[in-house]
């Protein structure tokens, strides 16, 4: 098991980013969550990790914060619940507000987010209920967001809510609605989850 990667930041593109670490470049798939806390490219970081092996693949996801790391493996011992589906519910919700929405059994706020139909929403708050602390965790990493120079900013912030199981004409309306005025692409991101979760 990988515990944690400290490495150079050489490339983001939501969810995907790539560290280096000493010549090995490690491709990981992180939450929204994480990714506002990145610095910008070049910089060394330190993400904790989560490996997932499986027959056909070996898929490595790394999180800013432990409490993150924590709450993606509690997800994904839930019944249905991916690491896909697990990723995708912390780019929604941070860890407080997932933790608010299991103990206030608030269903009508899961199903918002994308690939969480009643059903599921239901399961986690049954399942999660008592395995999740009352009290939000704060995250570790004191790095700021990082600003984004890129003319594509739409594109890949449309590309990166795609990623995250929205159809591609909900993610282009959703950042598209956004005044995109000196923002990077993962405030556009934020936003837009903020908005769909409105």
């Amino acid at each position: 098991m990988i515990g944690f990667l400290r490495g150079r930041l050489v490339h983001k593109a939501p969810p995907l980013l790539v560290l280096d670490v000493q010549g090995v470049g490690y491709e990981i798939e992180a939450p929204m969550t994480t990714f506002y806390e990145l610095p910008l490219l070049g910089a060394e970081i330190t993400l904790h990790t989560h490996l997932v092996v499986r027959e056909d693949a070996h898929s490595l996801f790394g999180f800013a914060a432990e409490a993150d790391r924590s709450l993606f493996r509690t997800l994904i011992k839930v019944n249905g619940v991916g690491p896909k589906l697990a990723l995708t519910i912390l780019s929604g919700q941070n860890a407080d507000e997932f933790q608010r929405c299991i103990h206030n059994n608030d269903s009508q706020a899961l199903v918002r987010l994308p690939g969480v139909g009643k059903k599921t929403a239901e399961r986690l708050i049954i399942e999660l209920r008592d395995r999740l602390p009352t009290s939000g965790q704060a995250t570790d990493n004191p790095a700021g967001p990082a600003p984004t120079t890129a003319s594509n900013i739409k594109q890949e912030a449309i590309s990166a809510l795609c990623s995250l199981g929205y159809k591609p004409p909900d993610a282009n309306k959703m950042v598209h609605a956004i005044a995109s005025d000196g923002k990077s692409c993962e405030d556009l991101i934020r936003l837009a989850l903020q908005g769909a979760a409105r």
